[in-house]
């Protein structure tokens, strides 16, 4: 499977390096770092992008890297995090930067598209842009943790939201405990 991932300046830019981390072997990412991801990473971490550098890292202002075209081949695309910025960009068709001509052309091409959206609370213009993307077939999937997989950690909650993340781009993992039921009810 091709990916393209998008990271763009919201808070939790670390969840999107973890994220590619945890992929599969079998699994070729395409990344994409905004400059405000960039700069969200060394004030939340201290890090920078090098890590990332063992994959195929694209700057987003290259609009002419592969994944701007429909001819490329990517089968999904996620942007984690998303900043509200980029999902008003989405959901109004402007390609101005490679992760949103990546956008783009994932949806012209009628392929999975996740967004993770965050920020709390949502502002109305927010929630009315997801909800525009929603109807065009985006997956919208902010980072909301589900405690009945008994995370005890940090790391615990970032194993269940990117489970849950590789759940919509159907890619097999066991990173978090999943619902088995057995709730008696009044």
């Amino acid at each position: 499977m091709k990916l393209t991932v998008g990271i763009t300046g919201a808070s939790g830019v670390e969840l999107g390096i973890k994220f590619i981390s945890l992929l599969p072997k079998e699994i070729t990412p395409y990344i994409v770092l905004s400059n405000s991801a960039k700069v969200a990473l060394k004030h939340e971490t201290n890090k920078d992008v090098q890590e990332l550098y063992n994959h195929t890292v694209y700057e987003d202002d290259n609009i002419g890297a592969p994944i701007a075209s429909g001819s490329f081949g990517c089968d999904a695309m996620i942007i984690l995090p998303c900043s509200m910025n980029t999902l008003a960009k989405c959901s109004v068709g402007i390609s101005d930067t490679l992760i949103t001509r990546a956008f783009s052309v994932m949806l012209k091409e009628k392929k999975r598209i996740v967004l993770a959206p965050r920020e709390l609370p949502f502002s109305s213009i927010a929630l009315e842009n997801m909800l525009k993307l929603s109807n065009y077939g985006v997956v919208i999937a902010p980072p909301i943790l589900g405690y009945y997989s008994n995370q005890q950690t940090l790391n615990d909650m970032e194993d269940f939201l990117i489970g849950k993340w590789f759940d919509l781009l159907d890619i097999n993992n066991n990173l978090y405990k999943r619902w088995q039921g057995g709730i008696d009810l009044p």
